[in-house]
């Protein structure tokens, strides 16, 4: 069944590369290495869309914007690894490395600025090339040639040897970065096929990958190490085991590899790689890839120059990279409770990092990835049946704990809210995000009284308690939906507890004592004590759930716009300690983390699109460049890129839960998105260029549209959408309080 399904799958993307090969494809404007240099952390590698395998470079670590695994300022290759990161601020994976090596045996990798003193290679940056699903390196010191390219769960390395001495192929399972392995295996199945496990403690503090491999040339011999001791016979266990894969290079040059993955089983790995890369065939699993990713990207058609393509292109690759498949093939997964479940009703995923998605990635997906968004919920509930409560930062089958608030949540709610929950599992999904939210931890205690979370209980109270009220705002509207009163009542009124933060004869949100006092002495630009990655400047405006009651708070919509101006204009520099997220400096704006994402569209609620369309074309034209260092912080599985094509389409999903998303600039002359086979979401800009930022006028379907937002309930629809530009701030849009959003 499963191999009937990958010849059939594999014929279509034949046939429609060789048709794509006399048009210019999605795939041609993506530049991978947009965001891996600098604080971007991004994966650069082979993929496929929401894949398990991430098979890529891995260096040598030099510190945090090494997250990845990569970046483009280091000189050096190790080897290959096939699971990464991509964007995240805190490091992990990069599992089962191979290094395609010879001459003298090296059991150990290099150290930096010495290539011969351990495996691993210096390559040229002109060398090397990358496009969605292909990579491809000259290894300087081995001088080999390496391709790489992959599925769904197996990875395909495509080595050429010029030095064919002793030529073998090394796998390090012992190989860390970021993470202590705590027990691996290898063992030789025949000459050609190998078996094995990587376990872990990192970031994800249990971390199982089972593997399978087979060489396209049988190998000779099999030399077995654990750390630097000899292993005899035909497997080795151990923290740290090697193997060493030696071939006739002198006959034939070339080999191939493929190694599948599993979370299961070494069985489940090999049943992978059975189904999805049954033949050797590296161009064809290459053109496969490709047009997986060419008609993934093709579910939005932008028009625009060449450089804003690439970005806007790239910055939608970066957004499927995760969440990755984290089953196999007959659907078997493992659980964060470490249990197999099988045969799933669902595609499991992992590698959400939600605090961060919440906000723009996961609405994006309702809207151009639907059936992900239902594998995502469906993943998170069944985290919450087997650990009791929903998932904070899951990754490869841990709980990482990473953030604050409930950030599942609002996922949840929003995609319940639009419908994308399957009828049989809404009861679960209510008892999952009100079940989460009457924990009795991290401050909850407290928000379950209706009362302020004394700073004395918990670090960075303020941001946990902002959160909480953004997602109890979530289900404040769930439950409405289910006509469940008092609980709509209730979370209503903990989705407004930000008001007890309040100092109002300062003018933020401040921490508060048991006894009820004010944190003293205070610093607003201070990110210590009360705020997580944050100072008390951002987090002024973290109420997008309830913009109005916000202005209302601060002192009326003539303080509020004030405030906002001078957010913007005011000095960019943090306080001692501030972490390396806050980056993207706009006054005190943050464009570089995601508490600040939705700021700039708050002038919107103010009557002033004007500032609005300013500090967006600021903010792009800065911090979003089609250079390797063109995201100015962490791309955060998604996010970063998330906020760029929303913004590129010319809307904002301001407060994450309400369905509605505000106006800001388009910077496209057409974008289309396909909602459905028979239902297209078009946005048209009228007089679109550099000067003409200013929304003069909007219609939908050719008729006058007063607001200035569209909810989801309509773009889903299908229709038309037509901004009409200008160079200066309009005479009529956003002047009505009517049209303003709420």
């Amino acid at each position: 069944m499963y191999f009937k399904s990958f010849l059939s799958s594999t014929l279509v993307f034949l046939g429609t590369t060789l048709h794509a090969q006399t048009t210019t494809t999605k795939t041609s404007f993506v530049d991978p290495r947009i965001g891996s240099d600098g604080h971007g952390h991004v994966f650069v590698g082979a993929d496929v869309p929401f894949g398990a395998v991430q098979l890529g470079p891995t260096q040598i670590n030099k510190g945090w914007d090494w997250c990845s695994g990569y970046n483009y300022a280091g000189k050096e290759i190790l080897g290959f690894s096939h699971t990464h990161l991509s964007g995240t601020g805190c490091a992990d994976l990069n599992d089962i490395l191979l290094v395609p090596a010879n001459g003298k045996q090296q059991l150990f990798p290099m150290k930096e600025n010495d290539p011969e003193s351990g495996y691993g290679s210096y390559f040229s940056r002109n060398s090397e090339h990358v496009s969605p699903g292909y990579y491809q390196v000259y290894l300087d010191k081995y001088k080999v040639n390496v391709e790489l390219t992959s599925t769904e769960r197996v990875g395909l390395h495509k080595y050429h040897y010029e030095n064919k001495t002793s030529a073998n192929i090394f796998v390090d399972l012992g190989f860390h970065q970021y993470d202590d392995p705590k027990k691996t295996f290898f063992k030789k199945v025949n000459d050609s096929t190998f078996v094995g496990y990587r376990l872990a403690s990192g970031w994800a503090n249990d971390k199982r990958v089972y593997f399978a491999i087979k060489l396209s040339q049988p190998s000779q011999s099999v030399k077995l190490f654990d750390g630097s001791n000899p292993v005899a016979g035909n497997e080795a266990q151990g923290k740290e085991v090697k193997a060493a894969l030696y071939f006739n290079a002198e006959k034939n040059a070339d080999i191939e590899v493929k190694v599948a993955i599993s979370p299961v089983s070494e069985e489940n790995a090999l049943l992978n790689m059975k189904v999805e890369m049954p033949s050797w065939n590296f161009d064809l699993y290459k053109n496969a890839a490709d047009q997986k990713w060419n008609e993934t990207l093709s579910r939005i058609d932008f028009d625009a120059p060449q450089k804003e393509k690439t970005i806007f292109y790239t910055a939608m690759y970066h957004m499927y990279i995760a969440p990755s498949l984290f089953n196999d093939v007959n659907n078997d997964y493992r659980g964060t409770d470490k249990k197999v479940y099988k045969n799933a009703d669902f595609k499991n995923v992992t590698t959400l990092s939600l605090w961060d998605s919440y906000r723009a990635w996961a609405p994006f997906m309702t809207i151009a990835e639907p059936e992900k968004v239902q594998d995502m919920v469906s993943s998170m509930l069944a985290i919450f049946q087997q650990q009791g409560r929903l998932p904070v930062w899951p990754l490869m089958g841990c709980e990482t704990d990473c953030m604050v608030g409930n950030p599942a949540i609002p996922v949840i709610t929003d995609a319940y809210l639009k419908g994308l929950i399957p009828r049989d599992k809404i009861a679960l999904a209510y008892e999952a995000v009100r079940s989460t939210a009457m924990r009795q931890k991290s401050g909850l205690n407290y928000v379950q009284k209706l009362q302020f979370i004394p700073m004395d209980s918990l670090g960075q109270s303020v941001s946990w308690a902002l959160e909480f009220a953004i997602a109890d705002a979530g289900i404040a509207r769930m439950a409405k939906s289910l006509g469940k009163v008092e609980d709509a009542k209730y979370f209503k009124e903990r989705s407004e507890l930000y008001h007890k933060y309040w100092d109002a004869s300062r003018g933020f949100f401040i921490g508060r004592k048991l006894d009820g006092s004010f944190r003293e002495p205070f610093n607003p630009i201070s990110p210590r004590h009360d705020y997580t990655e944050g100072d008390a400047w951002q987090y002024i405006w973290s109420v997008p759930q309830d913009v109005k009651g916000l202005i209302s708070l601060v002192g009326g919509e003539k303080t509020f716009e004030d405030r906002l101006d001078h957010f913007f204009h005011m000095s960019s520099e943090l306080g001692d300690g501030a972490p390396p997220d806050i980056s993207g400096m706009i006054g005190q704006y943050a464009q570089g983390n995601e508490p600040s994402h939705h700021i700039i569209y708050l002038y919107n609620y103010l009557g002033r699109p004007d500032k609005t369309a300013d500090l967006l074309r600021a903010s792009v034209d800065s911090f979003y460049t089609d250079k390797p260092d063109g995201l100015c912080g962490n791309e955060d599985v998604g996010q970063m890129s998330a906020w760029y094509a929303f913004t590129a389409m010319g809307m904002y999903p301001v407060d994450p839960t309400s369905g509605r998303y505000v106006f800001g600039t388009p910077l496209a002359n057409d974008i289309t998105i396909h909602i459905s086979k028979n239902t297209t979401f078009n946005v048209k800009v009228v007089n679109n260029n550099m000067k003409n930022k200013y929304i003069q006028k909007v219609l939908w379907n050719g008729k006058d549209y007063p607001k200035m937002y569209i909810d989801h309930s309509t773009i889903v629809k299908g229709g038309t959408l037509t901004f009409v530009m200008g160079d200066k701030p309009s005479n009529s849009y956003g002047k009505s309080i009517a049209s303003r959003p709420n």
